[in-house]
């Protein structure tokens, strides 16, 4: 079982970016997928999750207009678009499979297993 992210880097505030994560892990359509992100001495943060078909999304408070998720089911891959990109958005971005079931989970409980994540760091 293994989930791995990739797409961070550094960018430019105002930025676009397209974070990934393929995953290996049994009936992957039949699992919530979500992303969360740590920046620097703060805790871990949820930023969306995704439900089995990808028709239903959640975002975390005040993320929300600026963060897309989505998946591929066909390529076991999620995906988190993030656009005008803050400096506050400088984290390491998690993905993690979550229950298998309908809906979508928003508390890192729900969640294993985790990727190791990737770090996006946003400069002005």
């Amino acid at each position: 079982v293994q989930l791995q992210a990739s797409g961070g880097g550094l960018v430019q505030a105002g930025d676009s970016l397209v974070l990934s994560c393929a995953a290996s892990i049994p009936a992957f359509s039949n699992h919530v997928m979500g992303w969360f992100r740590q920046a620097p001495g703060k805790e871990r943060e949820f930023v969306a999750g995704i439900s089995r078909g990808g028709g239903s999304q959640s975002y975390g408070d005040s993320l929300k207009g600026r963060f897309s998720a989505s998946r591929d089911n066909a390529k076991n891959t999620i995906y988190l678009q993030i656009s005008n990109l803050k400096r506050e958005d400088t984290a390491v971005y998690y993905c993690a499979a979550g229950p298998a079931r309908f809906g979508v989970a928003r508390t890192a409980a729900e969640y294993t297993p985790w990727g190791q994540g990737t770090l996006v760091t946003v400069s002005s």
